[in-house]
């Protein structure tokens, strides 16, 4: 019995936490979505500038590197 009780209690404890958190969820409104989404949309903004700055360097680095060999 106690080996059923150590793969029993973790899953009653897991299934407790998951409703708890089920329950503080909630719909975010117009504004905070409004938000969210904006501060999303700037961060992919952002880290696509750095990807193309980064590629942007280092493809005149590779050639040289290529090229030379």
């Amino acid at each position: 019995m106690d080996a059923l009780d150590n793969i029993v209690d973790p899953l009653r404890e897991f299934a407790k936490d998951s409703a708890r958190l089920v329950k503080r969820c909630h719909k975010p409104d117009r504004k905070e979505f409004s938000k969210v989404a904006f501060r999303t949309a700037v961060g992919f903004v952002v880290m696509g500038f750095v990807g193309f700055f980064v590629k942007l360097i280092f493809i005149p680095i590779n050639n040289i590197i290529v090229g030379s060999a």
